[in-house]
C-alpha cells in the first residue's frame, strides 16, 4: 500500500504529495510511484521540505541527468546545474527592481517551457523554495495536453504533421538584450509541434514564448497559429496559480506543461528560490 497522500490541487493537472521526505534515501518502491504521478499529474507540490544544495541535486539526479544551466555555459562554457530564482544573491544580499538581474528574470513572466529552445529539451524543472515574499509572486502552469485533448479530432490530425521553431533570442531579446556568447551558443531549433509521452500515450501540442514560427507556413499565418494555441492553452479556467510557501519542492513536466512568473516586489520582499532541471531523451521520456 502507497505511503504517499496525493490530493489534487487542478482539474486538468497537478497533485500536492505528502508522505516522503526528499533529503532521505527513498526506497525504489517510492521511486517509481513518484515517476508515475509525475506522468499522471505533470506538477507536483511537496510540502514542508529541507532541501540543500547537495540534497537536491541528489533528488535530481535519482529523476534523471541533470542538464547543465544555460545562461552560465553560453556565457562562459562553464557546467553548473542550479539557477537562483528570485532576487537574492549567493551570499545573502537582496537585488532591488532596478537591478539588471531582477529586469532579466521579468522574461519569465512569459508562458514558456524550460529548455525548449535546446537541442534536446528538458524533461522536468524541480524547484526548492527557501525564502518567498510576503505578496506576489505565485507561478502560473497550464497544461498543453488537456488543451490539446479539447481540440477537434480534425484539428488534432492536422497539428500532428507540423514542426515549430523554438528561438531563446527571439523570446528572450524582448525583454532585454541576450549575450553575444549566449545567443550563439542556443540557434534556433525545430521541434515537433505535438509531444506524446512514451508512458501513457497521451498527447499535447508543444508551444510558448520561445516558438518563434511554423515550419512551412508564412509568417502570418505561422504566428496566428502560435497564438491561436497560446490562447486556447492559456485561458483563465486553464490556469493553476502556484502561491509558494517556504519549503515547497515542486516538479514540473516540460514536455506538457507551460508557466510564467507573476510579479512581486523586490526592493520589498526576498526571494530565493534553487532550481535545477532534468534534461530530456530523444524519445520524450523522463529518464530511469
Amino acid at each position: 500500500m502507497s505511503k504517499l497522500q496525493t490530493e489534487a490541487l487542478h482539474a486538468d493537472f497537478g497533485a500536492s504529495v505528502r508522505g516522503v521526505d526528499l533529503s532521505s534515501s527513498i526506497d525504489d518502491a517510492t521511486k517509481d510511484e513518484i515517476r508515475e504521478l509525475i506522468d499522471t499529474y505533470s506538477f507536483l507540490c511537496f510540502p514542508e521540505q529541507s532541501l540543500d544544495d547537495d540534497a537536491l541535486l541528489k533528488f535530481t539526479q535519482f529523476l534523471g541527468e541533470p542538464e547543465a544551466e544555460h545562461v552560465t555555459l553560453g556565457r562562459t562554457g562553464e557546467i553548473q546545474y542550479f539557477g537562483t530564482v528570485g532576487n537574492v544573491s549567493d551570499d545573502g544580499t537582496k537585488k532591488g527592481n532596478a537591478h539588471p538581474d531582477t529586469h532579466y528574470q521579468t522574461g519569465n513572466q512569459l508562458w514558456h517551457a524550460d529548455s525548449s529552445f535546446r537541442e534536446l529539451p528538458c524533461s522536468l524543472t524541480i524547484t526548492h523554495a527557501h525564502e518567498v515574499p510576503g505578496e506576489g509572486g505565485a507561478t502560473e502552469f497550464v497544461s498543453a495536453r488537456a488543451a490539446y485533448e479539447r481540440l477537434p479530432e480534425e484539428e488534432r490530425a492536422k497539428l500532428d504533421q507540423l514542426k515549430v521553431i523554438h528561438d531563446y533570442v527571439f523570446s528572450r531579446s524582448q525583454v532585454a538584450p541576450v549575450d553575444p556568447a549566449h545567443a550563439a551558443s542556443l540557434p534556433p531549433v525545430a521541434h515537433r509541434l505535438v509531444k506524446e509521452n512514451p508512458r501513457n500515450g497521451r498527447k499535447n501540442y508543444y508551444v510558448g514564448s520561445h516558438s518563434r514560427s511554423i515550419v512551412g507556413l508564412g509568417g502570418i499565418e505561422s504566428r496566428s497559429l502560435i497564438d491561436e494555441l497560446m490562447a486556447a492553452t492559456t485561458r483563465p479556467e486553464a490556469i493553476y496559480s502556484h502561491q509558494w510557501a517556504a519549503g515547497d519542492t515542486v516538479i514540473w513536466d516540460n514536455r506538457c506543461l507551460l508557466h510564467r512568473g507573476t510579479p512581486y516586489d523586490a526592493d520589498r520582499w526576498r526571494r530565493r528560490m534553487r532550481q535545477t532541471r532534468v534534461a530530456g531523451s530523444e524519445s520524450g521520456s523522463t529518464p530511469h
